[in-house]
């Protein structure tokens, strides 16, 4: 049996004359936290989308668990495992955090017949309790979410993403416009989750203490291209990403 839980051969996506994905080939194996980086315009979101269904690549094959999926729905893919994180939030500001929660949760939860006809909360404020106990939220729990910071936001966008229990999540740069304070207590979050779930990630992220002190591995794309893959350590002294991304 594989470990691979996400494998990516051959992908490429065009938008008119660009190329902005070209042949992009890696695998993410199971409990693994890979980091994602390049410089704007690499192609980075592109890739996410071609993986989440929400672009279709033009060529090359996307499987999770060995299953084919390009092109396939978020929602079915969501029935996959797949859960993900937006670089936009997507919390219902009005809504109580508690609320925010069950209702990601619903989302994969029961048939339409049973979300209905069933309680209102779908039988899932004991589990939504439980993710807001994970992300230290429970001061928060009544709270609407447009009244937390955007930090605290973004706990609650992690614990929406997490209500289904997925095996594999696609974190787009958590870490963005979050204080030190809180990024400490969202790196933490996301580690003890890994360790405790086993639960692989995928993580965009332009920030660089952020991202190579959370992931054991490092994905580098520039031009729509991989150009280098490595260790956190080797990712730092590779010139060709110092000179790409980095900045030198």
């Amino acid at each position: 049996m594989t470990d691979t839980v996400l494998s990516l051969r051959n992908i490429s996506k065009r938008f008119g004359g660009i190329r902005a994905v070209d042949d992009v080939s890696f695998d993410v194996n199971k409990g693994e936290i890979l980091g994602l980086i390049g410089p704007n315009g690499s192609g980075k979101s592109t890739l996410f989308n071609c993986v989440l269904g929400q672009l279709r690549p033009d060529s090359g094959k996307v499987q999770v668990n060995g299953r084919n999926v390009a092109g396939m729905r978020a929602c079915a893919l969501n029935k996959l495992g797949v859960g993900r994180t937006f670089q936009q939030l997507s919390v219902f500001p009005q809504m109580s955090v508690l609320d925010n929660i069950i209702l990601a949760g619903q989302e994969h939860h029961g048939t339409m017949l049973s979300r209905l006809f069933g309680p209102s909360d779908a039988g899932l404020t004991a589990r939504a309790d439980q993710m807001i106990a994970f992300f230290q939220l429970e001061h928060l729990r009544d709270e609407p979410a447009g009244a937390l910071s955007y930090g605290q936001q973004k706990l609650v966008d992690a614990a929406m993403a997490f209500m289904a229990g997925p095996s594999l999540v696609l974190l787009d740069e958590p870490a963005g416009g979050v204080n030190l304070t809180m990024l400490g207590n969202l790196k933490d979050r996301l580690e003890t989750y890994n360790r405790l779930n086993g639960t692989t990630f995928v993580i965009i992220e332009h920030n660089m203490e952020f991202v190579m002190s959370l992931c054991t591995r490092i994905i580098v794309l520039a031009e729509g291209q991989v150009i280098a893959e490595g260790s956190p350590d080797q990712i730092r002294s590779n010139q060709r990403v110092i000179d790409a991304y980095l900045g030198g």
